[in-house]
């Protein structure tokens, strides 16, 4: 549904595996930043696990990157053996190992992570890097906790990225959750982009004290629309609806127009 005008382009500009980055940074643990800064964290998690050998790609081993991916990103959400067992597809031993390596390669983050839920319980409440705080009510769910420092810094974080970019002059289209779309004309398109990632940097620096979070940006130029391949299949539905939705419009009009005129010859 997204198009820029004429003579102007829109960035879709969304942060790199942002929670995980978040996770790291507040947790302190090394491994995990280290893991961030690679630029693939999920393979590298495999390779910090053992799973994999250090020369291990993206291509060479996509399985078992892809098991230490939805592993990294469950973890996020206090995701237990069986859930990650249902959401793999695999059998819970499975779920069991890749959550124990987990635990074991990032033991700071895990420590962290206990810390914070026990706090929020005993306190009743917990809080973002700036403040905005959460007050706990009688039985409070614990994996919502464990997620909250992820979810919360990244809306501290989009808050902060959106101040940014519109002070300096940026068409903000919209926030969407992680990322942002900017519109700009043409001849200026590439300078926004790099403008926006550099304000969304700051940002994350600003929530993170100094932990930099990269970000990538989906370019459309008119007369092209803006895509996801996830909805894909709804906008081909939709399409498909409207123009079987037209030819029964334009049947049904034929179909008045002959009776109409037969009327009229009796």
């Amino acid at each position: 549904m997204i198009k820029p005008p004429e003579g102007y382009g829109v960035a879709y500009i969304d942060w790199e595996q942002q929670e995980l980055g978040i996770a790291a940074a507040l947790s302190g643990d090394g491994r995990m930043k280290e893991a961030y800064r690679s630029g693939d964290p999920y393979l590298e998690f495999a390779k910090q696990a053992g799973a994999v050998p250090p020369g291990a790609t993206k291509q060479s081993h996509a399985a078992e990157r892809e098991l230490f991916k939805v592993c990294a990103l469950a973890v996020q959400y206090g995701m237990g053996e069986q859930g990650l067992a249902l959401r793999l597809g695999k059998p819970p031993v499975v779920a069991r190992d890749l959550l124990r390596a987990h635990a074991e390669t990032y033991a700071q983050f895990w420590r962290w992570s206990d810390r914070s839920v026990d706090r929020a319980v005993i306190a009743g409440n917990i809080y973002s890097t700036f403040g905005w705080t959460l007050q706990l009510g009688v039985g409070a769910n614990p994996r919502a906790l464990r997620n909250f420092p992820m979810q919360a810094n990244g809306a501290e974080m989009l808050r902060l990225a959106c101040c940014l970019i519109t002070e300096r002059g940026i068409e903000l289209v919209a926030p969407v959750h992680d990322a942002v779309m900017i519109c700009a004309p043409l001849e200026r398109l590439e300078h926004d982009i790099a403008a926006t990632q550099a304000a969304m940097a700051e940002a994350s620096r600003i929530v993170l004290s100094g932990f930099a979070l990269r970000s990538e940006a989906k370019v459309v130029r008119y007369p092209e629309r803006y895509s996801d391949a996830r909805g894909a299949k709804m906008w081909a539905t939709v399409n498909r609806i409207l123009v079987e939705s037209e030819a029964r419009e334009e049947r049904h009009n034929e179909l008045r127009f002959r009776s109409s005129k037969a009327e009229a010859g009796t």
